[in-house]
């Protein structure tokens, strides 16, 4: 039988901690426990936060899993999966609210790092996505405009650029995610990245950047310095 957390020395419980030194000083165990507020029979709160890390690896694995393989845990069921969904979504619009409301220097943004891995990281397949922008760096639209397989996507760039003249963007940001794959560009994406420029540049469109959001990281080409050489 375990402890419930409400039995802690208050300067040990999650919530207290919070409250009084900041969510930072949690640990993701800790944050998820808040969430869940209790465990089961078997566990706390923090207890069984700790064993869903442990095997999925981390937060985002959790907040990317299906009612089915989370419910595997005891305790957790569609209200808390609707809760943990509820959350995710929070976060994302809270991401993209921000973003709306700042100018970001976009060649070395975490903020729109950020925003793209919110909008990319969870999706199973290969997805194509397109961020316009005005003179001002402000955000006009974003939108997912190809979705492919696993492993490839199928771009066409007369139909990327058609969107970004609709959208009367001056600068656009391009984004794809490797579902299953390493961060680093593939010699595809190199190639593809500079007919995109090239095409840009016939219509006076500034290609800022082309970031490519994976499970192991992030990569953006304006910080590496690729779209200068193409």
């Amino acid at each position: 039988m375990n402890q419930s957390i409400k039995h802690w020395p208050v300067q040990e419980r999650p919530r207290e901690r919070l409250l009084n030194q900041g969510p930072e000083s949690l640990s993701d165990a800790e944050l998820l426990a808040i969430f869940l507020r209790s465990g089961s029979q078997q566990h706390s709160a923090v207890e069984l936060a700790r064993l869903m890390l442990q095997h999925f690896g981390s937060l985002n694995p959790i907040l990317d899993a299906s009612l089915e393989n989370l419910s595997q845990f005891h305790g957790i069921g569609s209200s808390k999966y609707s809760q943990l969904m509820a959350v995710k979504e929070l976060g994302r619009r809270y991401l993209r609210n921000h973003f709306q409301q700042v100018r970001p220097e976009l060649n070395h943004s975490q903020l729109v790092l950020d925003y793209l891995r919110y909008e990319l990281l969870g999706e199973s397949q290969e997805v194509f996505a397109v961020l316009c922008l005005d003179a001002e760096l402000r955000k006009l639209h974003f939108k997912k405009l190809f979705y492919g397989s696993l492993n490839s996507c199928s771009i066409s760039i007369n139909q990327l650029l058609r969107y970004a003249i609709a959208q009367q963007a001056s600068q656009i940001v391009i984004a794809h995610n490797h579902p299953q794959g390493r961060v680093q560009p593939s010699t595809e994406d190199l190639q593809l990245t500079r007919h995109i420029q090239q095409a840009c540049a016939m219509v006076e469109i500034r290609l800022l950047d082309h970031c490519i959001i994976a499970a192991d990281g992030n990569f953006s080409f304006a910080e590496q310095q690729l779209l200068k050489s193409m």
